[in-house]
């Protein structure tokens, strides 16, 4: 199965004709029609590749690039109207990888895209994280601290994983509820901070002056490499 690419313009009629291009290529695709969308799909999908429309209901495409820059590298191609030099360098600067004019012929954005997918290193996924006797072995679902199994909830888990993962980067709140009970997901604050807490007695060795698992007052939390 070919890589999965995002889709993101607030243009029903563009997205379909993109989904329908690539899907016949074999890719799949996800889609966004807003720039809080587009950014919550990248952290929580993963996408290899976005096409990003500069203009959105919410905000600009340069405002999705420089918040995504701050955790992800996945490449953006844009999609605009724009034809000076000047803004083509901006776009550039902020962290965009190519961008094709519109109206573009799709044999052009596939050629695109496969190039930027051949820029993509390849990826190794790790099998756990250790370090200084606490060991999470992603394989198997086990923590082990100072060489004693602690048993975790299958939620503890898939936060700690969720965390680890994305380690350095800070998560938000909305994120990670998401990431773990669903896009559909309403209410769960309480539910995630009592997770968190929770998740800190069995791992941290001070629980009340964490480590590894930080909180970032107001926005989320951050796992410390």
């Amino acid at each position: 199965m070919k890589d999965l690419i995002l889709l993101v313009d607030d243009d029903g009629a563009i997205r379909k004709m993109l989904r329908i291009a690539l899907e016949a290529k074999g890719y799949r695709t996800l889609e966004a029609i807003s720039r809080k969308e587009a950014v919550e799909s990248i952290a929580l999908n993963s996408p290899k590749l976005v096409l990003l429309d500069l203009q959105l209901p919410d905000g600009t495409g340069l405002e999705v690039i420089k918040e995504v820059r701050t955790f992800s590298e996945v490449p953006f191609i844009v999609l605009s109207v724009m034809s000076s030099e000047e803004d083509k360098i901006t776009l550039l600067d902020s962290g965009a990888d190519d961008y094709i004019t519109k109206p573009f012929s799709m044999g052009e954005l596939l050629a695109r895209i496969r190039t930027a997918l051949r820029r993509l290193p390849i990826e190794e996924t790790p099998t756990n994280w250790e370090k200084e006797g606490l060991v999470v072995d992603f394989v198997n679902y086990q923590v082990i601290k100072n060489q004693t199994q602690v048993r975790l909830t299958p939620t503890e888990f898939q936060i700690l994983t969720f965390l680890i993962k994305n380690a350095g980067k800070v998560i938000t709140h909305d994120v990670l509820i998401k990431k773990i009970w669903g896009d559909q997901a309403l209410n769960e604050m309480n539910s995630l901070r009592v997770h968190i807490t929770q998740l800190r007695k069995k791992i941290e060795d001070f629980p009340g002056d964490p480590t590894y698992l930080m909180t970032e007052p107001g926005i989320g939390y951050r796992w410390v490499t």
